[in-house]
């Protein structure tokens, strides 16, 4: 290296959610750049609760060692300066890029493909999670190069924490001049988990090193059980569209599980009369497949039975003692924190008792006011069996309250989509993409219905019958359909109602 062509220091970006140990990762590296006499310095701008932002950690080294004046870092990371990123976590790889801070010519991007959803995506009133592949091709059409895996998974299955699988994806990278005894002496001068540290280490550095890049996993992927009745019924579903064959196997997986083979007959009864309704309307099994995968969600709705089977399932425990790193032979507890008010308990009753007591909570304005909160230490003899009878109860879920409002509800909305079919499959498609308001139960629930039935009787019907122009009637309920799902409490639908409505009236007079 000459004199006129001087060493530019190497800027790090590090983004880590709580508890993953960024600030340990920093050390490391700190630490190893040390020991050959680089000089470095590093900051740190602590993230915001409920997982609106990571820890993130900048490091600044300059790669020559020796002595001379020690050079002036910067306390901050600049836009568009970074040479490498590295994130424990695919969204926070993707707020780097919307930031600035990684750039196509110059930041070499290294992020971990599983997901923590942030809390916009977990109280959207629909499915707010975000399309993996678009952070994904976001990330690699923003940065120099992205090395891209599931490093969760690797962390997992080395027994360490994911800040050694990153250490060992950056030491795999080779965008650091520093040598891999540095890395490795570095987390044994640390001296914690340092066997766990040194296998997640060589976990990262392998995968990058094998250019490994796994995709992740969908979360709309599910597997379900499958039986003998069940295989004779996916011969039937082989029959239909292809564009929506795979779609309604999914969701007859997805009822067997919840309920029986009985109620997938009663999915595929009714998605044969809207297969109908599909070739009538030419809508070529988009119609059939919009109505299969919302149909199948909503016949599987949350309700007490459900919720009990999820809180003792083994493969939760399992998940539990996996990420807590607990050993096979220690013992754990875990407590539930339960708020059942009058409604979710009404709602296993049958309708003849369920209807009175709701009636009368009604009267009395204890419903929605009353509710009794509950710790049950689901490991425990005494919790398990709670959970457990609650769960067996799945056989009477056909004779319950909820489950008849349900299917009633159900009912009322496939006719919807029926009969919007015969003048036009948008307006049917939009219709059908409304049960993305409906989720959940309890409060939850009760907002998402009453936000449906609100466009139901202002928007769809007048649009079925005519009163409403139905070629504006698609652009209508989809936004409303939007501004429910933005804003939950219903303000924002309220005014675009009233929009709507006034526009209506301004054509009607103008004709």
């Amino acid at each position: 290296m000459t004199a006129s062509q001087p060493v530019r220091p190497i800027t790090i970006l590090i983004a880590a959610l709580g508890g993953e140990g960024g600030g340990v990762l920093t050390n490391w590296l700190i630490s190893a750049a040390a020991k050959l006499g680089f000089p470095v310095q590093s900051t740190s701008i602590p993230g915001v609760a409920q997982r609106t932002g990571a820890t993130t950690y900048y490091i600044e080294m300059l790669p020559v060692s020796g002595g001379g004046s020690r050079p002036v870092f910067a306390l901050t990371p600049g836009i568009g300066d970074i040479d490498l990123f590295v994130a424990s976590e695919l969204m926070e790889a993707a707020r780097a890029v919307s930031s600035g801070f990684v750039t196509a010519d110059r930041t070499v991007t290294i992020a971990s493909l599983h997901r923590a959803y942030v809390m916009a995506e977990k109280t959207a009133m629909s499915d707010g999670r975000l399309d993996p592949e678009r952070l994904i091709q976001a990330v690699g059409d923003n940065s120099r190069q992205s090395i891209l895996f599931d490093m969760d998974r690797a962390a997992r299955e080395s027994g360490a924490m994911i800040n050694a699988v990153m250490l060992g994806a950056i030491a795999g990278s080779g965008r650091l001049p520093i040598p891999l005894d540095a890395f490795e002496n570095a987390i044994r001068e640390d001296g914690k988990a340092v066997g766990n540290n040194l296998r997640g280490f060589q976990a990262g550095l392998e995968l990058v090193r094998n250019g490994i890049a796994a995709t992740p996993d969908s979360p709309n992927k599910r597997h379900h059980p499958s039986s003998s009745a069940l295989a004779a019924m996916e011969r039937e579903i082989a029959a239909m569209p292809a564009l929506a064959r795979e779609v309604v196997i999914e969701g007859a997986r997805r009822l067997v599980a919840y309920q029986d083979v009985r109620y997938v007959r009663l999915y595929l009864d009714r998605l044969n009369a809207m297969r109908q309704a599909d070739e009538r309307a030419g809508a070529e099994g988009r119609l059939l497949r919009e109505v299969a995968r919302h149909l199948a969600v909503r016949m599987s709705f949350e309700d007490v039975i459900r919720v009990a089977q999820a809180k003792i399932d083994s493969s939760r425990m399992a998940r539990i003692r996996e990420e807590m790193k607990i050993a096979p032979d220690q013992p754990f507890a875990v407590v539930e924190f339960l708020k059942p008010g009058i409604e979710e308990i009404c709602s296993v009753l049958p309708p003849v008792l369920a209807r009175p007591i709701l009636g009368l909570a009604q009267r009395r304005q204890w419903l929605g006011n009353v509710y009794w909160g509950m710790e049950i230490k689901s490991t425990s003899i005494l919790g398990f069996l709670r959970f457990w009878f609650l769960a067996k109860l799945r056989r009477f879920r056909p004779s319950s309250y909820r489950f008849h409002e349900e299917q009633a509800a159900i009912e009322s909305w496939l006719t919807l989509i029926t009969d919007a079919a015969k003048h036009s499959p948008e307006l049917a498609l939009e219709i059908t993409e409304c049960a993305r308001l409906i989720k959940g139960y309890g409060d939850t629930h009760k907002r998402g219905q009453t936000n449906y039935q609100m466009i139901e009787t202002r928007v769809i019907r007048p649009a079925i019958a005519g009163t409403l122009d139905r070629a504006r009637a698609v652009d209508a309920i989809a936004s409303a359909r939007t501004a429910a799902l933005v804003d939950p409490e219903g303000e924002g639908l309220a005014n675009c109602l009233a929009a709507i409505e006034q526009q209506t009236a301004m054509r009607v007079a103008a004709e």
